[in-house]
C-alpha cells in the first residue's frame, strides 16, 4: 500500500544494517509505523539522516508492507523545531512514551493531535510538569485507558474537591484519609479532568498518579527516561 504525504514525527531511530535506519514514527492516519529508511546513512543518500530529526513535522511518502513500511522520500513540512534543556528532556520522554505504550498500526488521530500541540507547547516555553501531566492524560485516552477522575469509585458519588482519594485502577478515585501515601486531594483530580493546572503540590501529586498508572499499563516496569529526567533535575 502506498502512503503519500502522510504527516508524521519521527520517534527513535536505530542503526540497520550497514546504511539504513529502522524509525519508529507517529502517523496521522496510521498510527505507529516500523519504518525502514534505507541508505539514509551515506554520505550521497537521497534522504538525509537530518531530515529524519525528531520533534519535526514531516510528510512522508511510505510502501507499507506488512510489518514494516519502507520510506521513500520525506519533507519537512515547518522551519526545524529544536527542543532544549528541559524540554528536549521532555520531548524525549514523550517518544518514550508512546514507543512503550502503543501498537504498531493502530490508527489513533486524536494522539498524533495532542502530541503535537504538545511539542508546540514545550517549543513555546509553557509550565513543563503541567504539559506532560496534559499529554499522559490525553495518550491514556486515546489508547482506550482513559482515567475515571469524576465519580467516588466506591460510592459512585461525584469527587469532593476538600476530599481526599487513593487512584485504584479498578475502580478510579476513592475516599481516603489525608494522610495516607498517595493521597490526592480532589482538587487535583478535578482540575487534571477540567484541563485547569492546580498548584504545585497538586502537580506534584499527578506526577505520582501517573507514574503509577502507566507503571501499571507497563506491566510493572520502568520507562528509560524518568530516570533521566530524576538525574537531570538532582544535577541542579
Amino acid at each position: 500500500m502506498q502512503l503519500l504525504q502522510q504527516p508524521a514525527y519521527v520517534l527513535h531511530a536505530r542503526p540497520y544494517r550497514e546504511t539504513s535506519l529502522l524509525l519508529e514514527c507517529l502517523t496521522r492516519d496510521y498510527g505507529r509505523l516500523g519504518v525502514v529508511a534505507r541508505g539514509v546513512r551515506r554520505e550521497r543518500a537521497r534522504v538525509q539522516r537530518a531530515q529524519l530529526e525528531p520533534f519535526q513535522p514531516l510528510a512522508l511518502d511510505l510502501l507499507l508492507r506488512g510489518e514494516l513500511a519502507t520510506l521513500q522520500a520525506a519533507e519537512g513540512t515547518e522551519a526545524p523545531r529544536r527542543l532544549m534543556g528541559d524540554a528536549g528532556l521532555a520531548g524525549l520522554y514523550l517518544n518514550e512514551l508512546v514507543v512503550r505504550l502503543t501498537g504498531r498500526q493502530d490508527p489513533q488521530s486524536e494522539l498524533f493531535d495532542a502530541y503535537a500541540q504538545t511539542l508546540a507547547r514545550l517549543a513555546a516555553g509553557e509550565p513543563l510538569a503541567w504539559t506532560l501531566r496534559r499529554f499522559e492524560r490525553d495518550l491514556l485516552d486515546a489508547i482506550g485507558y482513559a482515567l475515571q477522575l469524576e465519580f467516588d469509585g466506591d460510592s459512585g458519588e461525584h469527587v469532593i474537591p476538600e476530599q481526599h482519594y487513593r487512584y485504584q485502577m479498578e475502580l478510579g478515585p476513592v475516599a481516603c484519609r489525608s494522610d495516607l501515601p498517595h493521597a490526592l486531594r480532589g482538587s487535583d483530580l478535578l482540575a487534571l479532568m477540567q484541563d485547569t493546572m492546580p498548584d504545585a503540590a497538586g502537580l506534584s501529586a499527578l506526577r505520582a498518579l501517573m507514574r503509577e498508572v502507566i507503571r501499571f499499563h507497563l506491566g510493572g516496569t520502568e520507562l528509560r527516561a524518568w530516570r533521566v529526567l530524576a538525574s537531570a533535575m538532582s544535577r541542579r
